[in-house]
């Protein structure tokens, strides 16, 4: 599967948002990246600003283009504000939801674990990131010692994260539960994601 493998901390600096986790670096050299060092840049048009929150939504979750663009379609499909479905679409993804347990220490190491087989879903192992869960489903770390093992030691590693109100995490069980749909309010997206709607649409 295709997937972001360049230099994380330049895209950041690009945003100016810590899209790939704090940074004492970013902290230093909040500029964009680029031989003029922290000169202004020239202002950006109205395609340019919705391009802007759209790569950086796309990078926060680790998706490629076509990949990103297929969730829009999918969200304006459905019913009700297709930013608000986007936002539910992309959470509620199996490699995301792993992370939101703590399983992966970053988004690429909870996807990771799905595509090597480590995550159960409802009892059966899933092995697609992009899976889509419903309300009440469980995800589970699988019953086997390296499974176990990764989830552990990331767990251990990102006890500063807190655990989104619309999950339920188990962890002497290994496994999480959806209990409702998030909204926006529980994401707190880092980009607009209003202007990403417009930018797609235009």
């Amino acid at each position: 599967m295709a997937r972001y493998t360049g230099p994380r901390l330049r895209i950041s600096r690009r945003f100016g948002v810590a899209i790939f986790g704090a940074s004492k670096y970013l902290e230093r050299k909040n500029y964009p990246p680029g031989v003029h060092g922290p000169k202004s840049r020239r202002k950006h048009t109205d395609y340019g600003l919705g391009l802007i929150e759209k790569q950086k939504l796309r990078y926060f979750y680790g998706l490629m283009e076509r990949q990103f663009r297929g969730i829009y379609e999918k969200a304006l499909r459905r019913r009700g504000i297709t930013g608000e479905t986007m936002l539910q679409i992309l959470e509620t993804r199996l490699d995301n939801f792993v992370y939101q347990l703590g399983f992966g220490a970053t988004r690429a190491a909870a996807r990771q674990m799905v595509t090597h087989g480590h995550i159960n879903v409802n009892g059966r192992k899933v092995s697609i990131p992009s899976y889509a869960l419903k309300v009440n489903d469980v995800v589970e770390a699988r019953d086997k010692s390296v499974s176990r093992q990764m989830a552990t030691k990331s767990m251990e590693a990102s006890t500063s994260r807190t655990v989104p109100d619309w999950v339920m995490l188990n962890k002497d069980g290994f496994k999480g539960t959806v209990l409702r749909m998030p909204t926006k309010d529980d994401v707190q997206p880092i980009a607009n994601v209003q202007a990403i709607v417009e930018f797609y649409s235009r």
